[in-house]
């Protein structure tokens, strides 16, 4: 089943800035994969026991212990657009 995506627009929301070459590039590799996950989509599957990793894994679980964190100012700096402390992002309800 064929599979579209504007990936100008998930770029623009995602508010990466992309040339006319890299969304060529990006919307061909990601209709590859879309084009693949619906090959395993049509794969029978009746009969397979539903997992979460092909391999078995064991919980690497650590202590909750605090850390180094990053510099506040300098996160926010980084950041697109800031106001009083928190990230501003554009509304994307209603879109």
């Amino acid at each position: 089943m064929p599979v579209e995506i504007d990936i100008a627009r998930v770029a623009r929301l995602a508010r990466i800035a992309l040339t006319d070459e890299e969304l060529e590039h990006y919307g061909a590799q990601l209709t590859g994969i879309l084009e693949h996950a619906s090959t395993v989509q049509g794969l029978p599957t009746e009969g397979v026991e539903p997992t979460a990793h092909p391999l078995g894994m064991v919980n690497g679980w650590r202590d909750d212990e605090p850390g180094a964190t990053l510099d506040r100012d300098e996160v926010l700096a980084a950041a697109p657009d800031h106001e009083d402390g928190y990230f501003r992002v554009p509304p994307f309800l209603d879109e």
